[in-house]
């Protein structure tokens, strides 16, 4: 019944210190080994995801930056929208970041308008690295996404204002409660899981998925049979009241409700 399986990574298979369980990658590689698929849907950067997959031990697509760009098992890059360059130069401008730590993802960098230890703690385990630009002054060309980091409450007046000039111009979204993102759009985990499904000749009937986080409601929607977790964001629980709920990711809960499905 489930051939397929995609998942987000923090705050659901990854355990609270954003590392792999080997619980949980042991339990992936045994549906591996019964033919299972898998994909990756994460707002992480590709060169971010490509250790969290080799660490899960598995053959997995990768849609990263909230569905911005989509690779498969051995890295060809099958699918990417950018943001309009014009609307990057606006995004980057004091009026949207100011009071934020800004980020652009591109294909092969991860560019930052200021230090940011916590961003260097948060991917000491893959070894990815940002470089400092002037944002501000970028071209805008090539970026798939824009993140602002910061607290909470001023992020939501930021995404007030971005929807209030933008509209839908693009495509705003929550991953943490500290991570407003912006991408092109379109461009959703939800989208690119359908361009993988269509891509592979699988129908989402028979796809299994989970998140926890605002940036997973086009993927739980899109998926046959979507997964929230126990430690699901309180906006994806109120917008998609009627999906189920399973443990947290504290707890392996990924892990230990694949193992019931699949009779492991």
């Amino acid at each position: 019944m489930y051939h397929f399986i995609v998942s987000d990574l923090d705050g659901t298979l990854l355990d609270p210190n954003h590392a792999v369980d080997p619980f949980t990658a042991a339990t992936l590689q045994t549906l591996q080994a019964r033919g299972v698929r898998f994909a990756i849907a994460t707002g992480r950067h590709y060169l971010d995801v490509q250790g969290i997959r080799q660490a899960l031990g598995i053959r997995a697509h990768l849609i990263t930056s909230n569905g911005a760009r989509v690779h498969d098992p051995d890295d060809q890059l099958v699918h990417r929208q950018d943001i309009d360059p014009a609307l990057v130069r606006r995004l980057a401008q004091p009026e949207f970041a100011a009071g934020t730590v800004l980020n652009f993802y591109l294909d092969d960098a991860w560019l930052i308008d200021q230090p940011c230890q916590y961003l260097l703690n948060f991917h000491a385990d893959s070894g990815l690295r940002y470089q400092l630009a002037d944002l501000a002054g970028h071209s805008g060309s090539g970026v798939g996404k824009v993140l602002y980091i910061g607290e909470h409450a001023h992020l939501l007046e930021v995404e007030r204002k971005l929807h209030q000039a933008f509209g839908d111009e693009l495509y705003i979204t929550f991953s943490a409660d500290d991570c407003l993102e912006v991408m092109a759009p379109g461009v959703s985990k939800g989208h690119a899981l359908e361009l993988v499904l269509a891509d592979l000749g699988l129908d989402k009937a028979h796809c299994l998925a989970f998140g926890d986080g605002q940036n997973d409601i086009e993927l739980l929607r899109t998926a046959g049979h979507p997964r929230m977790m126990g430690n699901a964001q309180a906006r994806l629980a109120e917008q998609l009241p009627d999906v189920p709920r399973i443990g947290s990711n504290r707890e392996a809960g990924v892990a230990r409700h694949l193992r019931e499905l699949f009779a492991l």
